[in-house]
């Protein structure tokens, strides 16, 4: 549940500050709008709209989370 909660937090984040983050259109992962790839599926293409990265950022906040990200790979 503390992954969750998390999540939230950080979706949170998001919401309050969504001109610093867009929406990688390979894999749905939201990253900072400075991010060229995106580090989990390595996709080029992104979506800025602010209101497509809030829609985003509270639907990734509200379950858990169910892709495979790099660092989850290193243990």
């Amino acid at each position: 549940m503390a992954d969750l909660t998390e999540r939230q937090q950080r979706a949170t984040e998001i919401v309050a500050h969504p001109t610093k983050y867009k929406v990688c259109e390979g894999c749905e992962s939201i990253v900072v709008i400075q991010t060229n790839t995106c580090p989990n599926c390595h996709g080029y293409r992104f979506d800025d709209d602010v209101q497509r990265v809030v829609s985003q950022a509270k639907l990734l906040g509200s379950r858990p989370q169910s892709s495979v990200r790099p660092d989850d790979l290193l243990s």
